[in-house]
């Protein structure tokens, strides 16, 4: 059985079983239980909303894009479809379908009977639904920054939601954090240290930056709201004021650089839980996989300055070592990847994993993974991301490696791996094939086609540009990559809908390890 691994290190009988969880599950269950599979799935669909809705919103700007000069949108329009897209993507895609996904396999795989804490990641999502609102009736276009002092001269009166949206996406995210934090203690409790599975590592280290990153974020909505309707006599942020542009930079990054952390660990996690099931065998190493964990709970509080360095607002020693914890970041992310591919390597892929859609992803996810983290380098380099990278569009094409061709894509996986499980159906596998090779060159062009546009110094945030050859071919390929993944995203919900009502039924196991021919059993290795 491809389960077999839960029981290496828990001790405790694999409780995945194929089940109509979905169709079986009332309105009243699906907002207010508090099962672990209820309150995930909400979670997913929801997740599954948000990037429909911020794809949209990345269409409509992206057609803008497409040719020069001003065809349907002014400025203003402009910039608040892209703070939207941003937001929506990061706290109501990315971040909460990967915590969901923990949420759904944390209990399976770390042999727990329920998800501790459920009560808290029900006031999580609660939370962040009532910030999503806000976000809708606000419409902010302050960008996903929120920068300081701009984001307090924008807007119209109803301005101060997206302060407040920041907030509960604070609050939301820091009882995430709880929940996480508590699962992998208990899951540590349950097994001992040393045998607790990768899953419950990768929740403890979330966990972990959830909890200490979400309060400076919180604080910057409240100095944000605070300086807009100017309580008090003084300010945090506003400089006309007294405030200090410098304090919101290192407040805001001490959370925005973990921030790319708070998705990436999860659906780590995810790929840790899913290729040994698929693959019929151990990761090639456990404690390398677990020190990596560590390393990127270390490294990705302190080196947020890095992302303002342009300003030149750091310099000088400081700067130089903000530096060198910068690249030390890419010795746990090489461990995780190196790790991977050695599993992959020593040893012979199963037939059936050929066939795997989630397996498919994960290996994609991987190679967006080496793409976007090689590439990289520069950006940490203090002379070049200074005088040419930071403000093009190198940076964008470098998080949409990250954020859409691994953790996006990895997402997808951990969905289609548990589509039995939540169904009791397999999906249609020619329309996740489509699925995935849509996405695959849809991802692959506009990410491409982003470094081009930046190595020719487009610059970020304009909703018009000269028509430079150069700039007019990448934003031309950029939105056509855009409709093919937005397609792909279509033809993906509709094969949900379609097969949880008229897909194959599921096989008590629906992941058997298969072979075209017999192989040695691989042994579990510590």
């Amino acid at each position: 059985m491809a389960h077999e691994h839960d029981a290496i290190r828990t001790g405790a009988a694999p409780h995945w079983k194929p089940e109509d969880v979905i169709g079986k599950m009332t309105l009243k269950e699906l907002f207010f239980s508090h099962d672990y599979r209820h309150i995930a799935l909400k979670g997913i669909l929801t997740s599954m909303v948000m990037l429909g809705i911020g794809g949209m919103f990345a269409i409509l700007f992206r057609t803008e894009l497409m040719v020069p000069d001003v065809q349907m949108m002014g400025a203003r329009v402009y910039m608040t479809l892209m703070t939207l897209h941003g937001m929506f993507m990061v706290f109501g895609f990315l971040i909460p379908l990967a915590i969901s996904l923990c949420y759904y396999m944390a209990p399976k795989v770390l042999g727990l009977d329920k998800l501790y804490w459920s009560g808290y990641a029900q006031a999580s999502y609660w939370t962040l639904i009532a910030a999503v609102v806000l976000l809708i009736i606000g419409r902010p276009d302050f960008t996903w920054t929120a920068y300081a002092p701009m984001s307090l001269r924008v807007g119209d009166e109803l301005i101060w939601m997206g302060y407040v949206a920041i907030m509960l996406v604070a609050i939301s995210e820091f009882l995430a954090g709880l929940v996480l934090l508590r699962n992998g203690l208990a899951g540590a409790a349950k097994t001992g240290w040393s045998k607790l599975p990768m899953m419950g590592w990768g929740c403890l280290s979330v966990g972990i930056l959830l909890v200490v990153s979400t309060i400076p974020l919180g604080f910057i909505g409240f100095g944000l709201l605070s300086d807009w309707a100017q309580w008090g006599e003084t300010a945090y942020f506003d400089p006309a004021r007294g405030g200090s542009v410098l304090t919101f930079l290192y407040i805001f990054w001490t959370y925005g650089h973990p921030a790319v952390y708070l998705p990436f660990i999860p659906v780590i996690a995810v790929l840790y839980t899913l290729m040994p099931r698929i693959l019929g065998r151990p990761m090639w190493s456990y404690w390398s996989g677990v020190a990596a964990f560590g390393l990127l709970t270390v490294f990705a509080l302190p080196i947020g300055p890095h992302h303002f360095q342009p300003a030149f607002t750091i310099a000088g020693p400081y700067q130089r070592v903000i530096q060198i914890l910068t690249m030390l970041v890419f010795i746990p992310s090489v461990l995780h990847v190196f790790n991977w591919i050695a599993t992959l390597w020593f040893g012979k892929i199963p037939a059936s994993a050929k066939r795997s859609i989630p397996f498919k992803f994960m290996i994609a996810s991987i190679a967006f993974l080496i793409y976007g983290g090689a590439t990289a380098y520069l950006n940490g380099q203090i002379s070049i991301d200074s005088d040419f990278i930071h403000n093009s569009y190198w940076i964008p094409a470098h998080f949409h490696a990250m954020f859409l061709g691994f953790v996006g894509q990895m997402a997808i996986a951990g969905i289609y791996y548990l589509y039995p499980y939540f169904t009791g159906r397999m999906y249609n596998q020619k329309w996740a094939n489509m699925h995935f090779w849509m996405w695959q060159i849809g991802i692959f062009t506009k990410v491409t086609l982003m470094f081009y546009a930046g190595y020719a110094y487009f610059p970020r945030w304009v909703f018009d540009y000269l028509p430079i050859p150069e700039w007019v071919f990448a934003q031309m390929g950029i939105t056509l990559g855009a409709y093919l993944i937005g397609a792909g995203f279509l033809v993906f919900m509709f094969n949900f809908a379609w097969s949880a009502k008229r897909g194959t039924i599921a096989a008590d196991e629906p992941w058997p390890v298969e072979f075209d021919e017999p192989v040695a059993s691989a042994t579990p290795a510590e």
